[in-house]
């Protein structure tokens, strides 16, 4: 098991290295000039030349590169060329919201779609087996914008005089308390470090820091703000987990030793959850996986549309700055995502699966 873990995480260094390096040079195959872009189209020739020069890009890419490798190796993605501060931490300011959007995504996706896709498999070619993938189709087709700007119109303006509505933009309400972790803990923390790093980003995720400081004022003002973003972002991997769910069941249900329990006596109910559904779970793993990491990358659209100051809205302002330190950081951020959530998928394998393991 050891070994095996061992292997996965070194094949891992190369995709990396990978992800680096053609991140590096589309960010700057980027058509525009970034100085016009952050300055403006009046900005001369001999200011953008300063500017450029100030930025350390009129040094040759593949100079630019390893000084730009330099900098991740200790732990520092440089400055943002558009807003003059540490991209660093931009990250830790950004990444809590796009992370609690993808997770709460992530979560109405499981809880909806899996249970979908059993109904429908158990309940095959009947009326719900058609309604679920007829629904799972449309779900798969509406794209993000436009479900998100219908969901704020119906929820925030046709529903605003009723119990349903909800609001349509922002993380919490105006003159709610969000007090720090650490200070309602009254923690010691010192100045700098991985220890105030790691309190700072739980603190910046408003329904943990809620749960955590029994702030229930906020979880629920929160709750509320992150109903619509999260619905609409995890529309897609909810069908496709449902359809996956779907397809998985109905495999495993057509195997002989499903028969043979059902042929022993044993409670339907069981014979679904115990046997079927543990042994379709290894597909579902993969979905459900990979969803949270296109979840994470694909936030832009939600969170500019929602105005949520995340790392998804961050991107987008970056890359039309021709903000390359920006596109950069944040995009390897969400490609070591991926790569640590391919690992646990792989993990979760070797647990679920014992021939995994001896292999």
């Amino acid at each position: 098991m050891i070994q095996y873990l061992l292997r996965r995480i070194f094949s891992a260094i190369p995709v990396l290295f990978g992800i680096l390096l053609v991140t590096f040079a589309l960010a700057r195959l980027i058509p525009g000039d970034p100085c016009r872009a952050i300055l403006g189209e009046k900005a001369t020739d001999a200011v953008c030349d300063r500017f450029i020069k100030e930025k350390g890009l009129d040094k040759p890419i593949p100079e630019q590169f390893v000084i730009y490798m330099g900098e991740i190796f200790h732990g520092d993605f440089g400055q943002s060329i558009r807003l003059g501060l540490p991209i660093t931490r931009l990250l830790a300011e950004r990444l809590p919201t796009t992370v609690e959007l993808s997770f709460a995504a992530l979560m109405i996706s499981v809880i909806v779609g899996i249970p979908l896709g059993i109904i429908s498999a158990v309940k095959h070619n009947s009326w719900v087996d058609v309604v679920t993938m007829v629904w799972a189709n449309v779900g798969v087709s509406m794209p993000v914008f436009w479900l998100g700007l219908m969901l704020a119109y119906v929820f925030s303006l046709l529903l605003k005089d009723t119990p349903f509505w909800l609001p349509p933009s922002g993380r919490i309400s105006p003159g709610i308390p969000n007090t720090p972790v650490a200070e309602v803990w009254r923690l010691t923390l010192p100045e700098t470090g991985l220890l105030p790093g790691i309190f700072d980003f739980i603190s910046r995720m408003n329904i943990l820091n809620a749960l955590l400081t029994a702030n229930w004022i906020l979880l629920k003002d929160s709750i509320q703000h992150l109903i619509l973003p999260a619905v609409a972002l995890g529309t897609i991997p909810m069908a496709l987990i449902a359809r996956m769910a779907r397809s998985s069941m109905l495999d495993v249900l057509g195997q002989d030793y499903i028969r043979t329990a059902r042929a022993k006596g044993l409670a339907y109910r069981n014979v679904i959850l115990k046997h079927a559904f543990r042994n379709s779970l290894l597909p579902l793993v993969t979905v459900i996986g990979l969803s949270l990491g296109s979840l994470l990358g694909g936030a832009v659209l939600t969170e500019t549309i929602f105005g949520l100051s995340g790392v998804g809205r961050t991107l987008y302002e970056a890359i039309t700055a021709r903000d390359y330190g920006i596109v950069q950081a944040f995009t390897v951020v969400i490609a070591v995502f991926f790569v640590v959530l391919n690992l646990l998928v792989d993990i979760s394998y070797a647990y679920l699966d014992p021939r995994i393991r001896l292999n």
